[in-house]
């Protein structure tokens, strides 16, 4: 697997991730694109914007998150990664970051209810 700009510990996850979900090295086709946004000068030399696309699938994701192409080729594999967890039916962390959402979100409602409840009683 090929080394990013981030910690070992980031890259040795997303290779399990990968392997989680079978994704190979083999099966992506990456190209890369000049970026738009912030960045200036830097991003209109260089060509920071990575694309992938899962070849089996069809499945394809943009990243231009980051000013280094690098990272940005991380964090496309890492989306790619999701992508097809979530397309597979497989548990993947932006679910599990919207359910523990709604549920801070319920638990708030709640106590607000709760509050105002006890308020109206008095």
């Amino acid at each position: 697997m090929t080394t990013f700009a981030v910690s070992e510990e980031k890259q040795k996850l997303l290779k399990e991730r990968m392997q989680e979900v079978g994704l190979k090295e083999e099966d992506i086709e990456e190209s890369f694109v000049r970026s738009s946004g912030k960045g200036g000068q830097h991003v209109n030399k260089t060509s920071t914007c990575v694309k992938l696309k899962h070849k089996p699938t069809g499945l394809a994701v943009t990243c231009m998150r980051e000013r280094s192409q690098s990272i940005n080729r991380f964090i496309a594999r890492r989306e790619l990664a999701e992508k097809l967890a979530e397309s597979m039916g497989l548990v993947s962390v932006k679910a599990t970051k919207a359910d523990k959402i709604k549920r801070q979100k319920a638990r708030k409602k709640r106590r607000t209810a709760k509050k105002l409840e006890t308020a109206s009683n008095e």
